[in-house]
């Protein structure tokens, strides 16, 4: 049954307006800073940035405030506090960005990409990593991180940050500096188990009466593609935080170059793995060409072996009147006989051979 669409009095149909959602649905934590110590409460967005920034006794502290892939609507709510320029809030919001490090007046925006190791038998064609982002906005009193993907989230961070005061004294940059050695850590958490993946392809290629499809190993050679995506465009802006004009401090650049030299290690293993893979797949496809040899030869035997009988037979069916073996009483068998004998001379000659 269709239904009327509703009409006001010049007849026009009433367009349809969104919902728009608090920004607290996107809120994952917000808190305030001061001191290497947080502040007890619960505080909204506006709330918290205006304490940091009116109250004396707050000097030197920061908002760490995170979102959870935030829409349009909650994204410029949140830039209109924090004065975020309208082209980063639309890299936030439509996330799948590549990792990068811009500058808007005195904030400074830094991506990165996320990825998470998913199980799968090695048999089958699955996903294997998981990629999302996180991109973090960093002023000189706030730290804004905005995730997209599940696998992301910044509890344990935010928890080893706040049990160390020592690290959270060092400002917004300590926290830029956590996620981005939490985000390397896991490349190479990730990068550890795809290790694993490859080395055991490795053992089943080689090994006799394999079961592995050369589909698996392109699969998850796709999946280094997408995680190859993710891990090394990122040496740029972790090289450009590292330098004086970062706008850091010189104890943030220290802990940073840590981070890139993590980095580094991960995105060379993640360039082996390529090659690796590549040399897996042109082994497999030699495997493939060999056992396709090897079965043409067994059928060429096979066919071999019956077209010997077969040729006998069909002299001997001819029905030809003067064939003098035809009525000698030792023919049948002799020509049975030579059926067999030639038969098993040609098995002895295919098995030496490697035919059988």
């Amino acid at each position: 049954m269709l239904v009327e669409p509703n009409r006001g009095s010049s007849g026009s149909t009433v367009a349809s307006k969104r919902i728009p959602v608090p920004v607290a649905r996107a809120v994952v934590d917000c808190g305030i800073y001061r001191d290497g110590k947080r502040l007890d409460g619960r505080f909204g967005v506006a709330e918290a940035l205006a304490r940091v920034r009116e109250n004396d006794s707050d000097a030197g502290g920061f908002v760490w405030l995170g979102l959870h892939e935030p829409d349009i609507d909650q994204m410029s709510e949140v830039a209109a506090v924090f004065g975020l320029h309208r082209l980063a809030v639309e890299a936030a919001v439509a996330g799948n960005q590549r990792p990068k490090l811009e500058r808007y007046d005195h904030t400074v925006v830094f991506g990165m990409r996320t990825v998470a190791y998913v199980e799968h038998d090695m048999h089958s064609v699955s996903e294997i990593v998981l990629t999302g982002e996180i991109l973090i906005f960093l002023g000189p009193d706030f730290v804004l991180a905005v995730r997209h993907g599940e696998h992301s989230g910044l509890r344990a961070v935010r928890a080893e940050l706040e049990a160390d005061p020592e690290r959270l004294r060092l400002g917004p940059g300590a926290v830029l500096h956590a996620i981005a050695d939490h985000v390397v850590d896991a490349y190479l958490d990730v990068v550890q188990e795809i290790e694993t993946d490859v080395e055991e392809m490795e053992q089943e290629v080689f090994t006799p009466r394999s079961r592995l499809g050369i589909e698996s190993i392109y699969q998850l050679k796709r999946e280094i593609v997408e995680l190859r995506r993710s891990v090394i465009p990122l040496a740029l802006p972790l090289q450009m935080l590292t330098r004086p004009d970062s706008g850091l401090s010189k104890e943030v650049r220290r802990y940073l170059r840590d981070v890139t030299d993590h980095h580094t290690t991960a995105a060379e293993r993640v360039h082996d793995f390529d090659d690796a893979l590549s040399a897996l797949i042109n082994a497999t496809l030699a495997r493939i060409a060999v056992r396709q040899n090897t079965d043409m030869r067994k059928i060429s035997a096979l066919v071999a072996l019956a077209a010997v009988p077969t040729m006998i037979a069909g002299i001997y069916g001819m029905n030809f009147e003067h064939m003098p073996e035809l009525k000698q009483v030792w023919a049948y068998p002799t020509v049975l006989a030579v059926m067999v004998l030639t038969c098993s001379g040609l098995v002895v000659m295919f098995r030496r051979n490697g035919w059988l």
